[in-house]
Protein backbone atom coordinates (compact mmCIF):
# COMPACT_ATOMS: atom_id res chain seq x y z
CA UNK A 1 0.00 0.00 0.00
CA UNK A 2 0.98 3.27 -1.19
CA UNK A 3 1.77 5.91 1.79
CA UNK A 4 3.31 9.30 1.88
CA UNK A 5 4.44 9.20 5.75
CA UNK A 6 8.22 9.03 5.69
CA UNK A 7 9.14 5.16 5.86
CA UNK A 8 12.33 3.45 6.73
CA UNK A 9 13.76 2.46 3.40
CA UNK A 10 14.88 -1.26 3.36
CA UNK A 11 16.66 -1.14 0.32
CA UNK A 12 19.11 1.97 -0.14
CA UNK A 13 19.86 3.26 -3.93
CA UNK A 14 23.15 5.24 -5.08
CA UNK A 15 23.65 6.69 -8.46
CA UNK A 16 26.68 5.91 -10.39
CA UNK A 17 27.62 8.60 -12.73
CA UNK A 18 30.87 9.40 -14.81
CA UNK A 19 31.88 12.89 -15.00
CA UNK A 20 32.24 12.55 -18.71
CA UNK A 21 30.57 10.74 -21.39
CA UNK A 22 28.39 8.06 -19.83
CA UNK A 23 30.96 4.44 -20.84
CA UNK A 24 31.99 3.86 -24.54
CA UNK A 25 28.61 3.93 -25.96
CA UNK A 26 25.94 5.28 -23.95
CA UNK A 27 27.25 9.13 -25.06
CA UNK A 28 25.81 7.87 -28.70
CA UNK A 29 22.06 6.61 -27.58
CA UNK A 30 19.29 9.42 -29.44
CA UNK A 31 17.89 10.36 -25.90
CA UNK A 32 21.66 11.02 -24.40
CA UNK A 33 22.40 14.60 -22.76
CA UNK A 34 25.37 15.75 -24.17
CA UNK A 35 26.22 18.47 -21.22
CA UNK A 36 28.82 17.06 -19.45
CA UNK A 37 30.92 20.20 -19.31
CA UNK A 38 28.46 22.58 -17.93
CA UNK A 39 27.02 22.63 -14.57
CA UNK A 40 23.38 22.35 -15.18
CA UNK A 41 23.92 18.77 -16.60
CA UNK A 42 24.81 17.29 -12.75
CA UNK A 43 22.26 19.82 -10.76
CA UNK A 44 19.82 18.79 -12.87
CA UNK A 45 20.38 14.84 -12.48
CA UNK A 46 21.28 15.10 -8.85
CA UNK A 47 17.68 16.38 -8.75
CA UNK A 48 16.22 14.24 -10.20
CA UNK A 49 17.92 11.67 -7.74
CA UNK A 50 16.76 13.53 -4.97
CA UNK A 51 13.02 13.31 -5.90
CA UNK A 52 13.65 9.62 -6.42
CA UNK A 53 14.93 9.56 -2.42
CA UNK A 54 18.31 7.97 -3.44
CA UNK A 55 20.75 7.89 -0.57
CA UNK A 56 24.05 9.30 -2.88
CA UNK A 57 25.27 9.97 -6.04
CA UNK A 58 28.60 8.84 -6.66
CA UNK A 59 31.32 9.75 -9.38
CA UNK A 60 34.29 7.91 -10.18
CA UNK A 61 37.55 8.93 -11.36
CA UNK A 62 40.95 7.84 -12.86
CA UNK A 63 44.02 9.94 -13.41
CA UNK A 64 45.31 9.27 -17.24
CA UNK A 65 43.29 8.98 -20.29
CA UNK A 66 43.86 5.25 -20.82
CA UNK A 67 46.73 4.12 -22.95
CA UNK A 68 46.38 0.32 -22.10
CA UNK A 69 45.03 -0.80 -26.43
CA UNK A 70 48.12 -1.09 -28.33
CA UNK A 71 50.06 1.61 -25.89
CA UNK A 72 48.45 3.98 -27.63
CA UNK A 73 45.73 6.91 -26.22
CA UNK A 74 44.30 6.79 -29.64
CA UNK A 75 41.58 3.83 -28.85
CA UNK A 76 40.37 5.81 -25.67
CA UNK A 77 39.71 9.42 -27.84
CA UNK A 78 38.15 7.85 -30.37
CA UNK A 79 35.31 5.64 -28.47
CA UNK A 80 35.21 7.82 -25.63
CA UNK A 81 36.64 4.88 -23.08
CA UNK A 82 37.55 6.75 -19.91
CA UNK A 83 37.93 9.89 -21.37
CA UNK A 84 37.36 12.89 -21.51
CA UNK A 85 37.12 13.09 -17.59
CA UNK A 86 36.03 15.75 -15.09
CA UNK A 87 37.95 16.43 -11.42
CA UNK A 88 34.45 14.87 -9.52
CA UNK A 89 35.16 16.90 -6.39
CA UNK A 90 33.76 20.51 -8.22
CA UNK A 91 30.76 18.21 -9.71
CA UNK A 92 29.85 16.14 -6.52
CA UNK A 93 30.01 19.93 -4.74
CA UNK A 94 27.84 21.51 -7.63
CA UNK A 95 25.40 18.87 -7.13
CA UNK A 96 25.12 19.03 -3.25
CA UNK A 97 24.44 22.56 -3.80
CA UNK A 98 21.55 22.20 -6.07
CA UNK A 99 19.48 19.76 -3.48
CA UNK A 100 18.86 19.75 0.41
CA UNK A 101 19.28 15.63 1.09
CA UNK A 102 21.12 14.14 -1.59
CA UNK A 103 24.16 12.79 -0.43
CA UNK A 104 27.52 12.82 -2.95
CA UNK A 105 30.58 10.89 -3.10
CA UNK A 106 33.20 10.87 -5.37
CA UNK A 107 36.81 8.85 -6.04
CA UNK A 108 40.41 10.09 -4.53
CA UNK A 109 43.27 7.54 -5.40
CA UNK A 110 45.65 6.90 -2.30
CA UNK A 111 48.01 6.45 -4.68
CA UNK A 112 49.02 9.85 -5.82
CA UNK A 113 47.28 12.15 -2.77
CA UNK A 114 48.98 12.67 0.61
CA UNK A 115 46.39 12.25 3.64
CA UNK A 116 46.56 15.47 4.63
CA UNK A 117 45.24 17.00 2.05
CA UNK A 118 42.84 14.96 1.23
CA UNK A 119 41.62 14.59 4.77
CA UNK A 120 41.57 18.25 5.01
CA UNK A 121 39.33 19.00 1.37
CA UNK A 122 37.05 15.99 2.56
CA UNK A 123 36.41 17.49 6.02
CA UNK A 124 36.11 21.14 4.31
CA UNK A 125 33.44 19.62 2.08
CA UNK A 126 31.44 17.60 4.62
CA UNK A 127 31.07 20.69 6.66
CA UNK A 128 30.18 23.18 3.69
CA UNK A 129 27.38 20.27 2.37
CA UNK A 130 25.65 19.52 6.01
CA UNK A 131 27.14 15.99 6.16
CA UNK A 132 26.63 14.61 2.97
CA UNK A 133 29.99 13.76 1.94
CA UNK A 134 31.37 10.50 1.18
CA UNK A 135 34.73 9.26 -0.40
CA UNK A 136 35.52 6.74 -2.74
CA UNK A 137 38.84 4.74 -1.72
CA UNK A 138 40.78 3.67 -4.68
CA UNK A 139 44.50 2.76 -5.35
CA UNK A 140 44.55 3.14 -8.46
CA UNK A 141 44.38 0.27 -11.27
CA UNK A 142 46.03 1.55 -14.78
CA UNK A 143 49.62 2.32 -15.68
CA UNK A 144 48.89 5.51 -17.39
CA UNK A 145 47.81 6.75 -14.32
CA UNK A 146 51.35 5.89 -12.73
CA UNK A 147 53.08 7.67 -15.89
CA UNK A 148 51.95 11.19 -14.91
CA UNK A 149 53.10 10.95 -11.35
CA UNK A 150 56.44 10.16 -12.04
CA UNK A 151 56.20 6.13 -11.93
CA UNK A 152 56.69 3.81 -15.19
CA UNK A 153 53.85 1.09 -13.69
CA UNK A 154 51.44 0.92 -10.66
CA UNK A 155 52.73 -0.28 -7.62
CA UNK A 156 52.33 -4.08 -6.99
CA UNK A 157 49.02 -5.12 -5.60
CA UNK A 158 49.80 -5.58 -2.15
CA UNK A 159 52.24 -2.69 -1.65
CA UNK A 160 49.33 -0.75 -3.11
CA UNK A 161 46.81 -1.22 -0.50
CA UNK A 162 49.76 -1.32 2.62
CA UNK A 163 49.71 2.36 0.82
CA UNK A 164 46.13 2.47 1.34
CA UNK A 165 46.12 1.16 4.87
CA UNK A 166 48.28 4.04 6.16
CA UNK A 167 46.89 6.16 3.96
CA UNK A 168 43.57 5.71 5.84
CA UNK A 169 44.89 5.44 9.24
CA UNK A 170 46.69 9.22 8.76
CA UNK A 171 43.29 10.84 7.57
CA UNK A 172 40.68 9.21 10.05
CA UNK A 173 43.58 10.27 12.57
CA UNK A 174 43.54 13.98 11.27
CA UNK A 175 39.50 13.65 11.20
CA UNK A 176 39.81 13.03 15.05
CA UNK A 177 42.32 15.56 15.59
CA UNK A 178 39.84 17.79 16.61
CA UNK A 179 37.39 16.92 19.25
CA UNK A 180 33.79 17.90 18.70
CA UNK A 181 33.37 20.25 21.40
CA UNK A 182 36.94 22.41 20.78
CA UNK A 183 35.51 25.63 19.23
CA UNK A 184 33.70 27.29 21.87
CA UNK A 185 33.66 30.59 20.13
CA UNK A 186 32.57 32.46 23.63
CA UNK A 187 33.22 36.04 22.90
CA UNK A 188 32.81 37.61 26.07
CA UNK A 189 36.21 36.06 27.02
CA UNK A 190 38.07 35.97 23.91
CA UNK A 191 38.40 32.09 23.66
CA UNK A 192 38.01 30.76 20.21
CA UNK A 193 38.86 26.59 20.92
CA UNK A 194 39.89 24.46 23.82
CA UNK A 195 43.48 23.35 23.03
CA UNK A 196 43.40 20.41 25.18
CA UNK A 197 40.40 19.45 23.42
CA UNK A 198 42.71 19.28 19.68
CA UNK A 199 45.96 16.34 19.39
CA UNK A 200 48.48 16.68 17.24
CA UNK A 201 48.68 13.58 14.81
CA UNK A 202 52.72 13.10 14.94
CA UNK A 203 52.56 9.97 12.49
CA UNK A 204 55.93 8.58 11.11
CA UNK A 205 55.34 5.71 8.83
CA UNK A 206 56.98 3.57 6.26
CA UNK A 207 55.10 5.73 3.99
CA UNK A 208 53.83 8.81 5.09
CA UNK A 209 55.43 11.56 7.81
CA UNK A 210 52.41 13.92 9.44
CA UNK A 211 52.48 16.49 12.07
CA UNK A 212 49.29 17.63 12.60
CA UNK A 213 46.83 18.30 13.80
CA UNK A 214 43.90 19.30 10.91
CA UNK A 215 43.15 22.85 9.99
CA UNK A 216 39.68 22.30 9.92
CA UNK A 217 37.39 20.77 12.84
CA UNK A 218 35.82 17.26 12.91
CA UNK A 219 33.54 16.30 10.49
CA UNK A 220 29.99 16.54 10.93
CA UNK A 221 29.52 12.87 10.01
CA UNK A 222 32.97 12.00 12.05
CA UNK A 223 34.65 10.70 8.85
CA UNK A 224 32.84 11.18 5.66
CA UNK A 225 31.17 8.48 4.58
CA UNK A 226 33.70 5.49 3.00
CA UNK A 227 33.56 3.78 -0.48
CA UNK A 228 34.89 0.97 -1.36
CA UNK A 229 35.36 -1.77 -4.45
CA UNK A 230 38.02 -3.78 -3.92
CA UNK A 231 36.94 -7.61 -5.09
CA UNK A 232 40.62 -9.33 -4.60
CA UNK A 233 40.82 -10.99 -1.15
CA UNK A 234 42.94 -8.02 -0.28
CA UNK A 235 40.61 -5.82 -1.68
CA UNK A 236 37.69 -7.55 0.57
CA UNK A 237 39.60 -7.28 3.96
CA UNK A 238 40.53 -3.45 3.55
CA UNK A 239 37.27 -3.18 2.79
CA UNK A 240 35.85 -5.55 5.83
CA UNK A 241 38.00 -2.81 8.14
CA UNK A 242 37.46 0.59 6.48
CA UNK A 243 34.50 0.70 4.06
CA UNK A 244 30.81 1.95 4.95
CA UNK A 245 29.49 0.83 1.95
CA UNK A 246 30.92 -1.59 -0.65
CA UNK A 247 30.31 -0.91 -4.67
CA UNK A 248 30.57 -4.18 -6.27
CA UNK A 249 29.37 -5.52 -9.32
CA UNK A 250 28.34 -9.98 -10.27
CA UNK A 251 27.29 -11.68 -13.64
CA UNK A 252 25.30 -13.66 -11.30
CA UNK A 253 22.83 -13.68 -8.37
CA UNK A 254 25.11 -16.75 -6.79
CA UNK A 255 28.53 -14.93 -7.16
CA UNK A 256 26.77 -12.07 -5.35
CA UNK A 257 25.33 -13.94 -2.44
CA UNK A 258 28.44 -15.45 -2.19
CA UNK A 259 30.02 -12.08 -1.77
CA UNK A 260 27.99 -10.28 0.16
CA UNK A 261 28.47 -13.34 3.03
CA UNK A 262 32.09 -13.12 2.41
CA UNK A 263 32.34 -9.54 3.27
CA UNK A 264 30.01 -9.60 6.13
CA UNK A 265 32.05 -12.52 7.85
CA UNK A 266 35.29 -10.40 7.36
CA UNK A 267 33.62 -6.92 8.97
CA UNK A 268 32.42 -9.34 11.78
CA UNK A 269 35.84 -10.81 12.09
CA UNK A 270 37.47 -7.49 12.53
CA UNK A 271 35.01 -7.00 15.31
CA UNK A 272 32.53 -4.58 13.51
CA UNK A 273 28.67 -4.79 13.46
CA UNK A 274 28.13 -6.09 10.13
CA UNK A 275 24.92 -4.34 9.50
CA UNK A 276 26.78 -1.18 9.53
CA UNK A 277 28.70 -2.39 6.19
CA UNK A 278 26.56 -1.66 3.33
CA UNK A 279 27.10 -4.23 0.36
CA UNK A 280 25.95 -1.94 -3.08
CA UNK A 281 26.24 -4.26 -6.25
CA UNK A 282 25.89 -2.52 -9.67
CA UNK A 283 22.44 -2.45 -11.20
CA UNK A 284 21.94 -1.16 -15.25
CA UNK A 285 17.86 -1.23 -15.92
CA UNK A 286 16.75 -0.71 -19.11
CA UNK A 287 12.82 -0.07 -18.51
CA UNK A 288 10.19 -1.15 -21.23
CA UNK A 289 6.07 -1.29 -21.35
CA UNK A 290 7.29 -4.74 -20.80
CA UNK A 291 10.03 -7.43 -21.52
CA UNK A 292 10.12 -7.86 -25.20
CA UNK A 293 9.82 -3.86 -25.17
CA UNK A 294 13.05 -3.34 -22.72
CA UNK A 295 14.74 -6.14 -24.49
CA UNK A 296 14.45 -4.32 -28.13
CA UNK A 297 15.75 -0.96 -26.20
CA UNK A 298 18.35 -3.19 -24.98
CA UNK A 299 19.26 -4.82 -28.49
CA UNK A 300 19.00 -1.65 -29.67
CA UNK A 301 21.64 0.13 -27.29
CA UNK A 302 24.42 -3.39 -28.21
CA UNK A 303 24.22 -2.13 -32.07
CA UNK A 304 25.78 0.91 -30.94
CA UNK A 305 29.15 -0.34 -29.84
CA UNK A 306 32.37 -0.88 -32.25
CA UNK A 307 34.08 -3.90 -31.18
CA UNK A 308 37.25 -1.91 -31.01
CA UNK A 309 35.94 0.41 -28.54
CA UNK A 310 34.54 -2.58 -26.66
CA UNK A 311 38.32 -4.07 -26.37
CA UNK A 312 39.63 -0.84 -25.41
CA UNK A 313 37.13 -0.43 -22.52
CA UNK A 314 38.03 -4.37 -21.39
CA UNK A 315 41.70 -3.16 -21.74
CA UNK A 316 41.42 0.22 -20.34
CA UNK A 317 39.67 -1.81 -16.82
CA UNK A 318 41.99 -4.68 -17.30
CA UNK A 319 45.03 -2.75 -17.71
CA UNK A 320 46.66 -5.36 -19.94
CA UNK A 321 47.29 -4.18 -23.99
CA UNK A 322 44.96 -7.29 -25.37
CA UNK A 323 46.24 -6.70 -29.37
CA UNK A 324 49.23 -8.84 -27.59
CA UNK A 325 47.17 -12.06 -27.69
CA UNK A 326 45.60 -13.84 -30.25
CA UNK A 327 42.21 -12.40 -30.77
CA UNK A 328 40.05 -14.73 -32.30
CA UNK A 329 41.23 -16.80 -29.28
CA UNK A 330 40.40 -17.38 -25.62
CA UNK A 331 40.90 -14.95 -22.75
CA UNK A 332 44.24 -16.16 -21.33
CA UNK A 333 44.82 -16.49 -17.87
CA UNK A 334 45.85 -12.94 -16.60
CA UNK A 335 47.72 -12.73 -12.91
CA UNK A 336 47.55 -9.13 -12.32
CA UNK A 337 44.61 -7.53 -13.21
CA UNK A 338 43.68 -3.45 -13.15
CA UNK A 339 40.30 -4.10 -11.62
CA UNK A 340 39.84 -7.42 -10.17
CA UNK A 341 35.97 -7.77 -9.91
CA UNK A 342 35.69 -6.63 -13.69
CA UNK A 343 37.76 -9.05 -14.89
CA UNK A 344 36.25 -11.89 -12.65
CA UNK A 345 32.60 -11.11 -14.36
CA UNK A 346 34.21 -11.40 -17.78
CA UNK A 347 35.84 -14.82 -17.23
CA UNK A 348 32.99 -16.12 -15.48
CA UNK A 349 30.45 -14.89 -18.85
CA UNK A 350 33.14 -15.47 -21.33
CA UNK A 351 33.48 -19.24 -20.21
CA UNK A 352 29.99 -19.69 -19.97
CA UNK A 353 29.48 -18.35 -23.55
CA UNK A 354 32.68 -19.81 -24.91
CA UNK A 355 33.85 -16.36 -26.03
CA UNK A 356 36.83 -15.56 -27.93
CA UNK A 357 38.65 -12.31 -26.87
CA UNK A 358 37.42 -10.32 -30.11
CA UNK A 359 33.70 -11.48 -28.73
CA UNK A 360 34.29 -10.63 -25.25
CA UNK A 361 35.34 -7.43 -26.66
CA UNK A 362 32.08 -7.01 -28.92
CA UNK A 363 30.27 -7.88 -25.46
CA UNK A 364 31.82 -5.83 -22.81
CA UNK A 365 31.71 -2.68 -25.30
CA UNK A 366 27.90 -2.81 -24.42
CA UNK A 367 28.08 -4.57 -21.33
CA UNK A 368 26.06 -2.86 -18.56
CA UNK A 369 26.85 -4.17 -15.17
CA UNK A 370 23.86 -5.86 -13.45
CA UNK A 371 21.45 -5.92 -15.64
CA UNK A 372 18.08 -6.00 -15.08
CA UNK A 373 16.08 -5.04 -17.88
CA UNK A 374 12.06 -5.44 -17.90
CA UNK A 375 8.73 -3.10 -16.86
CA UNK A 376 9.42 -1.87 -13.73
CA UNK A 377 7.60 -4.19 -11.63
CA UNK A 378 10.45 -7.08 -13.22
CA UNK A 379 13.05 -4.99 -12.04
CA UNK A 380 11.12 -4.96 -8.66
CA UNK A 381 10.76 -8.35 -8.70
CA UNK A 382 14.39 -9.04 -9.29
CA UNK A 383 15.74 -6.42 -6.67
CA UNK A 384 13.39 -7.73 -3.99
CA UNK A 385 14.79 -11.35 -4.93
CA UNK A 386 18.23 -10.05 -4.21
CA UNK A 387 17.19 -8.42 -1.25
CA UNK A 388 15.25 -11.62 0.08
CA UNK A 389 18.46 -14.06 -0.88
CA UNK A 390 21.15 -12.02 1.08
CA UNK A 391 22.89 -10.63 -2.28
CA UNK A 392 22.47 -6.81 -1.49
CA UNK A 393 21.13 -4.17 0.98
CA UNK A 394 20.42 -2.12 -2.21
CA UNK A 395 21.78 -1.21 -5.28
CA UNK A 396 24.49 1.30 -7.25
CA UNK A 397 21.90 2.23 -10.33
CA UNK A 398 23.84 2.66 -13.46
CA UNK A 399 22.80 4.88 -16.54
CA UNK A 400 22.46 3.01 -20.15
CA UNK A 401 22.42 6.91 -20.91
CA UNK A 402 22.02 9.99 -19.11
CA UNK A 403 20.20 11.99 -17.86
CA UNK A 404 17.14 9.73 -19.63
CA UNK A 405 17.88 6.69 -17.97
CA UNK A 406 18.03 7.95 -14.24
CA UNK A 407 14.42 9.84 -15.24
CA UNK A 408 12.94 6.41 -16.65
CA UNK A 409 14.45 4.72 -12.98
CA UNK A 410 12.64 7.60 -11.02
CA UNK A 411 9.61 8.05 -12.75
CA UNK A 412 8.93 4.26 -13.03
CA UNK A 413 10.41 1.65 -11.09
CA UNK A 414 10.61 3.86 -7.61
CA UNK A 415 7.00 4.21 -7.34
CA UNK A 416 7.23 0.42 -8.17
CA UNK A 417 9.52 -0.13 -5.18
CA UNK A 418 7.74 2.54 -2.63
CA UNK A 419 4.35 0.85 -3.35
CA UNK A 420 6.38 -1.96 -2.05
CA UNK A 421 7.64 -0.45 0.83
CA UNK A 422 11.35 -0.56 -0.22
CA UNK A 423 12.82 2.33 -0.53
CA UNK A 424 11.70 5.94 1.52
CA UNK A 425 9.12 8.14 0.80
CA UNK A 426 10.94 11.36 1.97
CA UNK A 427 14.13 11.26 3.87
CA UNK A 428 14.30 11.25 7.61
CA UNK A 429 18.21 12.05 7.91
CA UNK A 430 20.20 14.46 8.17
CA UNK A 431 23.83 13.37 7.21
CA UNK A 432 24.32 10.56 4.45
CA UNK A 433 25.32 8.68 7.52
CA UNK A 434 21.79 8.71 8.77
CA UNK A 435 20.00 7.61 5.22
CA UNK A 436 22.32 5.02 5.15
CA UNK A 437 21.35 3.73 8.63
CA UNK A 438 25.54 3.96 9.21
CA UNK A 439 26.29 4.72 12.76
CA UNK A 440 28.52 8.14 13.25
CA UNK A 441 31.86 7.30 13.90
CA UNK A 442 33.40 7.80 18.10
CA UNK A 443 36.43 10.09 18.24
CA UNK A 444 39.33 7.46 17.85
CA UNK A 445 37.48 4.71 16.15
CA UNK A 446 40.45 4.02 13.29
CA UNK A 447 41.83 2.04 16.30
CA UNK A 448 39.62 -0.52 15.81
CA UNK A 449 39.42 -0.38 12.14
CA UNK A 450 43.35 -0.43 11.44
CA UNK A 451 44.97 -3.38 10.82
CA UNK A 452 47.37 -4.74 13.58
CA UNK A 453 50.73 -3.02 12.63
CA UNK A 454 49.16 0.27 12.82
CA UNK A 455 47.13 -0.64 16.19
CA UNK A 456 50.60 -1.41 17.51
CA UNK A 457 52.11 2.29 15.76
CA UNK A 458 49.26 3.84 18.25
Amino acid sequence: MTTDEPTAPRMHLAAFLNAGPQGTVGWRHAEAGDGFLTAAHYTHIARVLERAGFDMAFVPDALAVPRSLGASFAPAVTWGTGTPRLDPVPVITLMAAATEHLGVAATVSTGYQEPYHLARGMATLDHLVGGRAGWNVVTSFQDAEAQNFGQEKLLERQERYARAEEFLEVTTRLWDSWADDAIVADKESGVYGRPDRVDAVDHRGRRFAVRGPLSVPRPPQGYPVIIQAGASPAGRDFAARWADVIFCSHESLESAVAFYADVKARAAAHGRDPDQLKVLPAATTVVGTDVRDALAKHEAFTELVHPEAGLSRLAYHVNVDLTRYDLDGPLPSLEEVGVEGHYREVVEFAEREKLSVREIGRWYGARTEGNMIGSAADIADTMELWLDRGAADGFMIQATHVPAAFEEFADHVVPELRRRGLVRTAYTGGTLRENLDLARPERGEWRNRAAPAAKERS
